[in-house]
């Protein structure tokens, strides 16, 4: 008698303690279920790269908000002091922080003013847009229709050179025929290019341009203003034939003459920081840029530089009174890089 309860006794202890553990495991799995896998959610990818904090920007979905058109450029709606600097003898100018996306400088930057060869910018930009560089292109009489005695490449009637070696030309002598057979060969005519002109101006938010011919050579209704060159530059950089040729202190190439024979042509900068008759601040190299001079719109230049670090800066001086204030005021400029 005693055995058969002490047997039940074991037995209900034996199913008491199974009880017991079915509890635990229960609670255990409610536990887990409303306490930690409720929280799951919110712990996946705490941390998001594209998170402001960590400076990765992304764009946003064009299906949601279009980006600002201004994203990624330097702004500035007025002039823009920087202490000790004046440009006294030039109209317009500004220097530009682009890895910062900062203007440094700005003077008149909103002004419309003639551009002379500054123009060519835009030139390169539409021929690299839509040209092909490995184009043969014939010089013909409509190449050559320009002031004798302005700056040129020394094309001849019936030359042969490519689509490439002509904006070298272009950028590096600022050759006026070289512009015109561009234009001539990109447009199909030197109006059709120009209109292609004015309609990349559009495009990028040059707004106070105009453009008449694709040399720059003096007409009344073509002019620009120093932050829409500065637009310009921007948009030629997004181009390796760009950046290579407005660093080239020279350059040498084979064409074709008229005569069927080949010969060699060698261009030379026209920047004074390339031909020596002008040093930059210390700690600043001159990367490259585009010279213009005519009478009316006195002397330019727009140049892209960097600091000991690498960092990029986009500097331009309109209408100066001569081209040693040009440089003066431009290495004045060029001097806020040591000083910011």
């Amino acid at each position: 008698m005693r055995a058969r309860e002490r047997r039940a006794q074991r037995r209900n202890a034996i199913l008491l303690l199974i009880l017991v553990l079915i509890i635990v495991l229960l609670t255990g799995l409610l536990v887990f279920r409303f306490i930690f896998r409720s929280h799951e959610i919110e712990l996946t990818n705490p941390y998001q790269i594209t998170d402001a904090v960590f400076g990765v920007r992304t764009k946003t979905s064009s299906q949601n908000r279009a980006d600002p058109f201004t994203d990624g450029l330097c702004v500035a709606a007025t002039d823009v002091p920087f202490d000790g600097i004046s440009l006294e003898y030039a109209e317009a100018g500004a220097m530009m922080d682009l890895s910062q996306e900062n203007v440094l400088f700005a003077q008149n930057i909103h002004e419309r003013l003639y551009p002379a060869s500054l123009t060519k910018i835009m030139t390169a930009l539409v021929a690299l847009k839509y040209g092909n560089l490995d184009d043969v292109i014939t010089v013909d009489a409509v190449a050559l229709d320009i002031d004798p005695e302005s700056s040129v490449c020394y094309l001849e009637l019936g030359d042969q050179y490519t689509l490439r070696q002509l904006i070298y030309g272009l950028l590096i002598a600022s050759g006026n025929d070289a512009g015109n057979a561009i234009a001539y060969h990109v447009g199909g005519s030197i109006e059709n290019f120009v209109a292609m002109m004015n309609q990349e101006a559009a495009a990028i938010g040059a707004t106070n341009t105009n453009f008449m011919n694709a040399h720059g050579l003096q007409d009344e209704n073509h002019y620009t203003t120093p932050y829409d060159i500065y637009l310009m530059f921007r948009e030629a950089l997004k181009y390796d034939v760009f950046q290579d040729a407005i660093s080239k202190q020279n350059y040498t190439v084979t064409y074709t003459a008229g005569d069927g024979e080949q010969y060699e042509r060698t261009w030379y900068a026209t920047s004074y920081y390339f031909t020596g008759e002008a040093s930059a601040p210390d700690g600043v190299t001159v990367f490259g840029g585009k010279t213009g001079t005519t009478d009316e719109a006195g002397a330019c230049l727009a140049l892209l530089s960097k600091d000991a670090y690498g960092n990029s800066y986009f500097s331009v001086i309109m209408k100066s009174d001569t081209k040693t204030d040009l440089y003066e005021g431009m290495n004045e400029l060029l001097s806020i890089i040591n000083k910011k």
